[in-house]
């Protein structure tokens, strides 16, 4: 039978964790809202930096970037592929790791499989934001750059175009053939799904993907049948803005994931809560059983007691 004594210490124990769970929920609420407000303030800029890519390629014939153009591979030859994973430092926010590092996984398994039936062969290299992922990934056997070490939490867009520029580093050297980015992306509260994104060779359904909702054409940077010289020429501009880009796409990652994160931990923290407050509820009811057992038990106990005194007399 539960001891009243027992129920009280249990319940202090659950209302103890209760209260860290709903700070923890109300920190990570102000922390999804502060990284969303974040990004939505130079989201017009980068949508501009796409729509402008997308018009000098479509009126300028003479365009030819080398982060435009998919490379071509031979039987025999390699494809060398990285992979910009992005994981949280702490955990407590549901599959929300999990989930990435699966897809990560699970993406890796088909690029080799894909291109062995082609008679190529695969070369990858992970580099890993956030610790749960990469110690998962490297336990799993996955290879992991060790030196790659950039922070997850609260992203600055100067950190964003520092791993552009590896990302345009490495390119240009051949090191990579293609770039993958994966993070996560927030639908609602309820509904976040790990994204695959190619980062280079870019492409227009990637650049489509920045510009703003309903418009799916380019035509707001320049009016149209307006003609625009572009100085020295339009591929030094486009180069130009293919930077701008790649830095904003690894930004907007960033404050995505950072935010996804927020939001799964939100979550989780929330149902947490609420299964504390349902605990704290049994356990009232069963204290309250108990101590009306243990009155009930000492009543009786007074009661045989009293009558086995008048037997006596």
């Amino acid at each position: 039978m539960d001891r009243p004594v027992d129920i009280k210490k249990r319940l202090r124990s659950v209302n103890d964790i209760r209260q860290l769970t709903r700070a923890m929920e109300l920190v990570s609420a102000a922390k999804m809202r502060r990284s969303k407000l974040q990004h939505d303030l130079v989201y017009p800029f980068f949508s501009l930096c796409a729509e402008s890519m997308l018009e000098i390629q479509r009126y300028s014939a003479e365009i030819d970037n080398a982060f435009f153009r998919l490379r071509e591979k031979k039987e025999g030859q390699t494809w060398r592929i990285g992979y910009f994973i992005l994981t949280g430092d702490q955990g407590l926010a549901g599959a929300y790791n999990n989930n990435v590092v699966r897809t990560t996984e699970e993406h890796i398994r088909e690029k080799i499989l894909d291109n062995e039936a082609k008679g190529l062969q695969t070369d990858y290299t992970l580099y890993v934001f956030g610790n749960i992922g990469r110690d998962k990934l490297i336990s799993d056997g996955y290879r992991v750059d060790p030196d790659f070490s950039f922070p997850i939490t609260e992203p600055t867009y100067y950190e964003a175009r520092e791993v552009a520029n590896i990302i345009r580093r490495k390119y240009s050297a051949g090191e990579f053939d293609l770039v993958y980015l994966i993070y996560t992306k927030t639908d609602s509260a309820i509904s976040m799904k790990p994204i695959i994104s190619r980062v280079v060779p870019v492409n227009t359904k990637g650049l489509s993907a920045f510009l703003p909702e309903g418009l799916t054409d380019a035509g707001i940077a320049l009016e149209k049948g307006a003609v625009i010289e572009y100085e020295p020429d339009a591929n030094a501009v486009f180069s130009f803005l293919i930077d701008t880009y790649l830095n904003a796409v690894i930004y907007g990652a960033l404050v995505e994931a950072y935010s996804s994160e927020q939001t799964a931990r939100m979550t989780a923290m929330d149902h947490a809560t609420q299964n504390a407050d349902e605990m704290l509820k049994q356990l009232r009811l069963r204290g309250n059983r108990a101590r009306q057992s243990l009155i009930t038990t000492e009543l009786t106990e007074i009661i045989n007691g009293a009558r086995s005194v008048q037997s006596i007399d």
